[in-house]
């Protein structure tokens, strides 16, 4: 919003420099961004939070001036020349619905001369970004400004019956796809014709539509420079009714943004009186005494009480009895002392019953919003930096532990953290997303590229990878501990995963090594040394159709004591959350336009929690053995479609308990080797603590192994 430093004289007598008040106005919580000069005066640009509607207006901003300088602030009096005719003989006022519409005034002015605004009134509106109407128009801007509550000018002689009806909008007819008939319909101000959803605010005359309450004003009841007689509206409506007509209709104005962030239903009446004065001033006419006001749903004004013990236990630091008073008056909380209240010592402490002011009602709710006002008026930097006492011990999350030491792991491998919004484009979660799971859709949201949340932290580390490598970066490790979404049913579900992506070199050139690209087998790599921590993976093919069919993988955590039953193809271990790695398929990086190989990893981490503790509180000192270790090579000749899990699987389950290690040492494929098998060297490696092995002892092994797998997968040793 924009604001004239002279305006704000009008209502305040201060002296300061625009740049000083800016600094004042910012460092008090109302942001200017810019002071700017035209040919009105100095402009500050102002930018609100949504809370504060009552600075949507040259006066709320002049509170502000006041409170912040301790000046008085002049009353807004309005001085109307009313006629001997009634406001009510000339208008009728009927509000149908008052949940949308709380407050609506009415007032006629008979016999005005519609023509240009005079200049100064022009140069003001122009400065603050508003073009310049007619002298009708340009009052109710005016006023809105000065006041920051929306009014609206009909032309009286074409509202039907002279009669407003303020209701609900009718139900379209559901059988008509193109436009909807049966419903309301409305030409608004902008020259649209627009299908008006149900559940909007209408204001009606006798026999139609003539605005939608709170946007805009219809076409049909504009005021025109043939424009005779005015009827003048200023009300009050429902704040969460105005923001949701407005983002269905797409129709976002100066009044919706007002009525939307809350405007203060006790500023109808005056603004109203203001505007009509000004009409007069400008366009001259007649005005029939009082008001038509109808006032269905009056609020009575909420009691706070501010203690200065809770002042002093939030700011830690006293701020004298007198500012505090001049503050709370200053911002119109009409403060009232009581020292009923005592201290922890026994002595009387400060307190103040204060009246909320009915511009203030939507964001000070409770005493903690008194001790705000205050702090920020009399000035955050005059309070000492301090830590607040803590009541309870602090102590970390039942999981610190096990993403520390995964962290740690992750950054040694040469991984870099970051962190990414959850919200993702719906086309993009769609093509990672596991089958069978339903999007957790927003209701709101902030953008269509943005209107779900990501079913797997793959979406988002993707766009990462597209990011560095669009802007030069070509090689990168990430990885992301957050949250993925589902819905159960209409239940929202919240898992917690760990994702991981690379791509470029594994190994840069230099004078002491060759270059070489990040593969697979890199990504199984690093992932193995984080199963570790929780009692190692176990890898099965996956089938997921975004992924490299020959360079993916499933991994699941092998439970400690499942050791002895690894897990066959297919299966999964122990029922553990499986995790999902490999490398982004070409279709999918054609479609994203990637041009270089992408690897990806995730595991979901509630179960690799569970096995990190047990496997925590299983891990002992062992000395390292006295005797050493044997390795056995055995080169087997295996069925096509065989893996080395189903390997592993068998060895491990003859029950050898000096069995150290079992590795895939080569594999070869070519003419010695018969149709329909391929031939794998296996390494098992064999340690003892209680002696030496004997020939006998390792012969005993090997035939056991040898035998195992002949019997379990159709193994047979490859002749030298």
């Amino acid at each position: 919003m924009k604001v004239l430093s002279n305006w704000l004289k009008e209502f305040v007598s201060f002296t300061a420099p625009p740049e000083d008040l800016a600094s004042r106005l910012s460092l008090a919580g109302v942001n200017i961004g810019a002071v700017e000069d035209s040919q009105a005066g100095p402009v500050l640009d102002a930018d609100l939070t949504t809370n504060r509607p009552d600075c949507l207006g040259h006066y709320g901003i002049a509170r502000e001036v006041a409170a912040l300088y301790r000046l008085p602030l002049k009353n807004v009096t309005p001085q109307l020349t009313e006629s001997s005719e009634k406001a009510s003989d000339a208008v009728r006022v009927t509000i149908e619905s008052p949940d949308l519409c709380g407050r609506f005034t009415a007032r006629v002015i008979r016999g005005v001369r519609v023509q240009p605004s005079p200049a100064w009134l022009r140069e003001r509106l122009e400065a603050l970004g508003q073009t310049s109407i007619n002298n009708i128009v340009d009052a109710t801007n005016y006023v809105m400004i000065e006041l920051g509550h929306p009014l609206h000018a009909f032309d009286y002689d074409r509202i039907s019956g002279h009669h407003i009806i303020v209701r609900r909008s009718r139900p379209s007819d559901p059988g008509q796809s193109s436009r909807p008939t049966g419903g309301d319909t409305l030409q608004t101000l902008d020259g649209v014709e627009r299908a008006i959803p149900s559940d909007v605010c209408l204001v009606c005359d006798a026999v139609r539509p003539v605005g939608i309450g709170g946007i805009m004003g219809g076409s049909a009841t504009e005021i025109s420079f043939a424009t005779k007689n005015v009827l003048l509206e200023c009300a009050w409506f429902d704040p969460i009714s105005i923001r949701r007509a407005a983002k269905n209709l797409k129709l976002h104005t100066e009044a919706s943004t007002r009525f939307g962030r809350g405007a203060d239903p006790e500023m109808a009446d005056l603004a109203s009186r203001r505007c009509a004065e000004l009409i007069q001033q400008l366009a001259g006419g007649e005005i029939p005494s009082g008001v038509v006001d109808q006032y269905p749903r009056r609020l009575s004004p909420a009691k706070l009480t501010l203690r200065r013990a809770e002042l002093l236990r939030v700011m830690g630091a006293d701020i004298p009895d007198k500012e505090v008073e001049a503050i709370l008056k200053a911002l119109g909380f009409a403060p009232v002392r009581n020292d009923a209240t005592r201290g922890q010592s026994g002595s009387l402490m400060a307190a103040w019953e204060c009246t909320t002011p009915s511009w203030r009602s939507s964001d000070v709710t409770r005493s903690i919003d008194l001790i705000e006002e205050v702090a920020r008026l009399y000035g955050l930097d005059k309070f000492p930096a301090r830590m607040p006492s803590a009541h309870q011990a602090a102590a970390r999350l039942p999981y610190a532990e096990a993403d520390d030491r995964l962290r740690e792991r992750l950054i040694g491998l040469g991984y870099r953290e970051i962190i990414s919004i959850t919200h993702v484009d719906p086309s993009r979660d769609e093509l990672f997303r596991p089958d069978g799971v339903t999007p957790a859709r927003l209701a709101n949201p902030i953008a269509e590229d943005a209107s779900v949340l990501r079913s797997t932290g793959i979406v988002s580390m993707v766009a990462a990878l597209e990011w560095n490598l669009n802007h030069g970066q070509r090689n990168a490790r990430l990885f992301e501990f957050g949250r993925g979404y589902r819905l159960d049913g209409t239940d929202p579900v919240e898992t917690r995963i760990l994702t991981i992506g690379a791509t470029g070199d594994a190994q840069e050139k230099s004078i002491y090594q060759e270059q070489r690209d990040y593969s697979f087998a890199d990504l199984k790599g690093d992932l193995d040394a984080l199963g570790e921590l929780a009692g190692g993976f176990a890898w099965q093919p996956t089938e997921a159709n975004w992924l490299h069919r020959g360079r993916s993988g499933h991994f699941h955590i092998l439970n400690s004591q499942d050791v002895n039953t690894f897990p066959s193809a297919g299966s999964r271990a122990g029922g553990s959350s499986p995790g999902i790695a490999g490398q982004l398929a070409k279709s999918v990086c054609e479609r994203l336009k990637i041009r270089q190989d992408v690897f990806l990893a995730e595991l979901a981490l509630d179960d690799f929690y569970q096995h990190y503790t047990k496997t925590k509180q299983q891990r002992r000192y062992q000395p390292l053995p006295r005797y050493p270790a044997v390795e056995r090579d055995f080169s087997l000749l295996l069925p096509e479609g065989t893996s080395f899990a189903d390997v592993a699987r068998v060895i491990r389950q003859t029950g050898i308990e000096e069995l150290s290690s079992i590795e895939a040492v080569d594999l070869f494929r070519g003419k010695t080797v018969p149709a329909g098998k391929y031939s794998l060297l296996v390494r098992v490696r064999l340690h003892s603590r209680e002696g030496t092995f004997t020939e006998a002892q390792l012969t005993e092994f090997t035939s056991g192994i040898v035998a195992a797998l002949a019997r379990q997968l159709g193994a047979t040793l490859r002749a030298s």
